[in-house]
């Protein structure tokens, strides 16, 4: 039995999300129709080829769940020596992003529209990635729904297979609750080693959204986590 093959690896069928599209604007629809084209790469069954995606090699990072793209974009456009995959499955946040990505002329930055789970099992090489991004990620508070929290141990044992050694897992919620268990769940996967005593500063790179900046004026507490490949 190979090292994907073993149950360690596999990963739940339970979705880490829910599709509540609503309305789509006009304006959604044609960044949809007219930029995904260009911008997209579409979820196949075989391993991705960076190079070829971005027409140069170098250091690759994933973020998973990009919403709206607004803090993907930043990220993308300060840290131009390195290529960028964003994921998300919820129509306007991929049309955003894609708006985003033309009107900033982001050549380092692709977007993929479907389920991560699938995109990392399927498509990402072992070993291959410089980064990973996980940024406040549905909490899923009540404790019956805790099982479609997307951070459960054979996800993150699987993101961990796909960093290159020395690569990071970058994580950040504002939901307490949600922080413990990250921690917890990220300490217990033995690829992986925490670059703080628990809880880490707030990188540089990633920056303060409208939302998380409201919050923390309102007292609301915000817990980055930063892990790197053993």
């Amino acid at each position: 039995m190979s090292t994907e093959d073993t149950p360690r690896f596999s990963t739940q069928p339970i979705r880490s999300f829910v599709l509540r599209q609503g309305r789509m604007s006009d304006a959604q629809k044609r960044y949809m129709d007219e930029l995904l084209p260009r911008f997209a790469i579409p979820y196949r069954k075989e391993t991705l080829d960076y190079a070829a995606t971005f027409g140069r090699t170098a250091p690759v990072v994933l973020e998973i769940g990009c919403g709206m793209g607004d803090t993907t974009a930043t990220i993308a456009a300060g840290r131009p020596d390195t290529d960028f995959i964003g994921i998300e499955v919820h129509g306007p946040g991929v049309g955003n992003l894609c708006k985003l990505i033309d009107e900033q002329q982001l050549t380092n930055l692709r977007v993929m529209q479907h389920d991560a789970t699938e995109v990392v099992r399927d498509m990402l090489a072992p070993d291959s990635l410089a980064g990973i991004h996980v940024y406040f990620p549905d909490p899923w508070p009540k404790k019956r729904h805790h099982k479609r929290r997307i951070l459960q141990p054979a996800f993150v044992a699987q993101l961990a297979s796909r960093l290159a050694p020395g690569g990071y897992l970058h994580c950040a919620t504002d939901w307490e609750e949600y922080a413990q268990f990250m921690l917890e769940t990220l300490s217990a996967e033995p690829l992986l080693q925490n670059t703080a005593a628990d809880y880490a500063p707030k990188p540089d790179y990633r920056p303060l959204t409208k939302f998380e900046a409201r919050g923390l004026r309102l007292g609301h507490g915000v817990w980055d986590l930063v892990f790197r490949r053993k």
